[in-house]
């Protein structure tokens, strides 16, 4: 089976390097078309192809656009003008077309309908990481996705949550396919990494991946306050890059005397600095206010580290583990009940240490790659056969 796997702005990088590699050990010949790499990334294919085929006017003058605005207007031109006028022949050579993600849903509605029209058009399968594109935080990026689902022949999702929210929208519940989401292992840290990172003084709370409205960094820092008010002594690593002003927080923090309690480390990071991060954590905290599934908390379960996480998505739905929940997990949205949990962890080695036997054991029980290929695979065939 020939699958091309569609990722244009590689915003799963991981997710698709492991589903990739999993689903060419079975045999498929699998392509993943992309833009090209940064060093950021840290894909490394094995048994399938990468192939450079998005973006590649827009990455090389990075340099020179940065960033803002402009960046994200030259982005846009480009992929509005290769939607309507680019190649589509490694799609349509395939069996199956897998788009992990559309990036800019007013101009994949062009492409898409392209490739429909041809005849012979492979099978066309949407993994839906988050029913809500961009977590509800889209704006004319996401502004038509939803009408997109229904051009699929077939539709993956991570839990029932979100397929029972796809229902609602009027999707039918045959096309849709539950396959989890298992853990990921990112790149190991180098030496220079674990330099990098300051070892910890006090017990210390990572927060990483990129920062949005969404993540409820500010109910973190609104939490770790009032805890360090109340006399709790541990330290909070934030890293990743934000992608809010998140400057006020952290003068809230430096003005109530708190400041080196912070260890900072903002921007696009490496994986294998994530690595150094995440082995010299003792606590990992996930406040999001809202979640389907997520990357950072299944890259995190490989490391025996105590999991705080808000009640949303995935995370109201963790399986049990021999010694009972996984993880600590607070109400959404709630401060309160986020410092309460933060404060019973920090003041606590041994329940850290029992709920980070707890994160191994939900890695195990949380399937592989070889699984979720295979039932990728599956929902290919039936997808070939309504194409």
């Amino acid at each position: 089976m020939k699958v091309a796997m569609v990722d244009p702005s590689l915003f799963t990088g991981r997710y698709d390097d492991s589903l990739c590699a999993a689903l060419a050990r079975t045999g498929a010949d699998v392509s993943l078309l992309a833009r090209p790499m940064r060093d950021t990334d840290a894909i490394q294919p094995e048994g399938y192809s990468y192939q450079t085929r998005f973006f590649g006017l827009s990455e090389r003058a990075r340099g020179v656009l940065g960033e803002g605005a402009v960046a994200r207007a030259a982005k846009a031109a480009e992929y509005l003008l290769d939607a309507r006028f680019g190649p589509l022949t490694d799609h349509a050579a395939a069996d199956v077309v897998h788009v992990q993600w559309l990036p800019f849903a007013s101009a994949d509605a062009v492409w898409i309908e392209r490739l429909l029209a041809r005849p012979g058009r492979p099978a066309l399968v949407h993994t839906v990481h988050n029913v809500a594109a961009y977590h509800g935080d889209a704006g004319v990026q996401g502004r038509g996705y939803a009408a997109l689902l229904g051009r699929f022949d077939r539709l993956i999702v991570h839990g029932e949550e979100s397929r029972t929210a796809l229902i609602a929208q009027g999707l039918a519940r045959d096309r849709i396919a539950v396959i989890p989401h298992p853990p990921m292992t990112l790149a190991q840290a180098r030496e220079q990494d674990l330099a990098a990172v300051p070892d910890p003084v006090l017990p210390r709370l990572l927060f990483f991946g990129t920062i949005r409205p969404y993540k409820g960094f500010d109910l973190l820092i609104d939490a770790c306050i009032a805890q360090w008010r109340s006399g709790a002594r541990f330290e909070l690593a934030v890293a990743g890059k934000p992608f809010m002003d998140i400057a006020p927080l952290l003068d809230a923090v430096r003005s109530a005397g708190f400041g080196d309690r912070l260890i900072l480390d903002l921007g696009f990071l490496h994986e294998e600095r994530l690595d150094a991060h995440l082995r010299k954590a003792d606590i990992v905290v996930f406040p999001y206010r809202h979640i389907d599934s997520s990357g950072a908390f299944l890259s995190a379960l490989h490391y025996g580290k105590a999991m705080l996480c808000s009640r949303v998505g995935l995370f109201a739905h963790l399986p049990e583990v021999r010694d009972g929940p996984a993880v600590v997990s607070c109400a959404p949205d709630d401060r309160e009940s986020l410092a309460a949990a933060i404060g019973s962890l920090v003041g606590d080695a041994a329940l850290r240490a029992s709920f980070g036997q707890r994160a191994l054991a939900l890695r195990d029980a949380m399937g592989d790659w070889d699984a979720a290929a295979r039932a990728t695979l599956a929902l290919y065939a039936q997808a070939m056969g309504t194409a």
